[in-house]
This record gives structure tokens, sequence and C-alpha cells, in this order.
């Protein structure tokens, strides 16, 4: 498993990070990656001294968007960078590979069962509930999808 990381210590000013803060990591494209990279955003947040309810809802996030790149792939790997700027947390899971193009790299379309009655496509709502903004656009090099979230917050955020 590859890890990078150019961290600096956290400089908050009035519930802002003065300067941004990076973290990116690889992981297999396996079921068992979901939770390491949960347990990385989560000791990553924690070490940047970001909220709880930050920190919950970036695992939530991560969780779903790695999840759809694992299932709905065919990617080897998976990739997934933090990057905090100001007050808002910015979460990218990219995948590498081909699948069903709705639910490539987690978000082409809104997910199909909207009522919530079904397993799955419930994760894109919760995303879209916790997240200010998200998105999807292509992958470096025009294979697989990068799925992006971001989060916001501030000196009232816990």
């Amino acid at each position: 498993m590859a890890y990078f990381s150019d961290v600096r210590p956290l400089e908050r000013t009035g519930g802002s990070v003065d300067r941004p803060l990076r973290d990116a990591f690889r992981l297999p494209a396996i079921g068992a990656s979901v939770a390491e990279a949960r347990r990385r955003v989560l000791a990553r947040l924690t070490e940047w001294d970001i909220g709880t309810v930050i920190r919950d809802d970036a695992q939530l996030v991560v969780s779903e968007l790695f999840t759809n790149a694992v299932r709905h792939t065919d990617s080897e790997r998976v990739d997934c960078e933090l990057r905090v700027t100001g007050v808002r947390l910015r979460l990218a899971v990219t995948d590498q590979g081909s699948g069903n193009a709705r639910h490539a790299g987690g978000a082409a379309e809104a997910p199909a069962d909207t009522r919530g009655e079904g397993e799955n496509g419930r994760g894109l709502l919760l995303v879209s509930a916790l997240a200010e903004a998200w998105g999807v656009r292509p992958g470096a090099g025009g294979r697989g999808h990068m799925v992006w979230a971001e989060l916001g917050f501030g000196p009232s955020a816990p």
C-alpha cells in the first residue's frame, strides 16, 4: 500500500486553516480497503484538529465513494485525497477502471432508488446531504473517474 503526504502542522486562525493541508493515499480496490480508508481519514483529520462532526461526516463520505469505486469499476486500486483550505475539506476518490457508467467512480448520475427502499443507491443521497458540493469528472488521462465532495467547517464546528 502506498502512502503520500505533505502534511504540515495545523495552524488555525478563527477556525480556518492558514495554510493548505493535503494528504493522499492509494489502496487496493477490495472491500477491506473501505474500512482502511475510513481509518486513514479519521487519523489524519484528528491530527489536523478537525472537529468531530466533520470527521464523522468525512468518514461516511469517503466510505460511500470508496465503496462505489470498488463495487462498480474494474479498478485494481483506488486513490483518495484530502485537502483542507480555509474552512473547507475536499475529499476526492479516484478509480482507474471502467464499469457501469451510472455508478462508475461513485456518481455519474443520481441514484435510481431515491426512496431509500433498496439496499443500493442511498450512499450518494447521503453524500449529497452531507456535502456543500460534490461532483464527478474524468480521471487523469481520461481513464476512470474522480468523485469529489466538499465539507465546510468553521469556528462553530465541534
